[in-house]
């Protein structure tokens, strides 16, 4: 039996609402001050200003909406975010098309000073010279088993909300995830560092540097 096999993730922009204008705007009209156009030396100030002293709320006038795609166990671990995020899953009580599932490029071993997390060092499962069993082609079969198993529990009229759970947590989904330009900092400033998942930072690297891109100077603020 055949399998959908990838090791790529995917993160898009959609849509995005406000600017570094937008912010400081916000900010001013508590002294009912509006500009037309930004001031890179006074608003650029302000903005740092607003960071630095937790001044978060004109930050949640400013948007941007993301649709992802990535295996179930980085969705997971992001799903958890959820003050000022709004989040839509592709659902398999709906949907029973045939799965895609994900094989990283590199397996990580075990990091020794911590309880969670991995090391730099990769691990060879598929050692040549027969010196350990191929656990690349037993993970795959265990990805053919998965799938073959959910074809015949819909084949013989389960409901796609019981078939689905014989589907592995490698198995690819994709949402649209929607949120305040502080919520997003806030995820990156956890989910970009060392220490988080090496999937879930690929998920993330990208989001940081597309929110980068639309609000310079407000992301420089929220991220230092």
């Amino acid at each position: 039996m055949s399998i959908k096999l990838t090791n790529e993730m995917s993160t898009t922009l959609v849509d995005s609402m406000g600017s570094d204008l937008s912010v400081v705007n916000a900010a001013r009209v508590s002294f009912a001050k509006v500009h037309d156009n930004f001031d890179d030396d006074k608003d650029t100030k302000l903005i740092k200003y607003l960071a630095k002293h937790n001044h978060w709320s004109p930050f949640g006038h400013a948007s941007l909406q993301f649709h992802i795609k990535a295996p179930v166990f980085v969705a997971r671990q992001l799903v958890k975010h959820q003050i000022g995020l709004t989040w839509n899953e592709v659902s398999r009580r709906y949907v029973d098309e045939e799965p895609e599932f994900y094989v990283p490029l590199v397996w990580r071993g075990k990091a020794d000073d911590k309880k969670q997390g991995s090391s730099d060092i990769e691990i060879d499962i598929n050692p040549a010279g027969g010196s350990g069993p191929a656990l690349v082609d037993d993970y795959e079969q265990v990805l053919r088993k998965s799938k073959w198993t959910y074809e015949q529990l819909l084949r013989r009229g389960v409901c796609p909300e019981q078939a689905r759970i014989v589907l592995p947590q490698s198995m690819m989904t994709e949402w649209y995830w929607s949120g305040t330009l502080y919520a997003f900092a806030r995820v990156c400033n956890l989910r970009c560092k060392p220490d988080a998942q090496v999937e879930t930072q690929m998920v993330t690297d990208h989001i940081d540097k597309l929110s980068e891109e639309l609000f310079p100077v407000s992301w420089d603020a929220l991220r230092s």
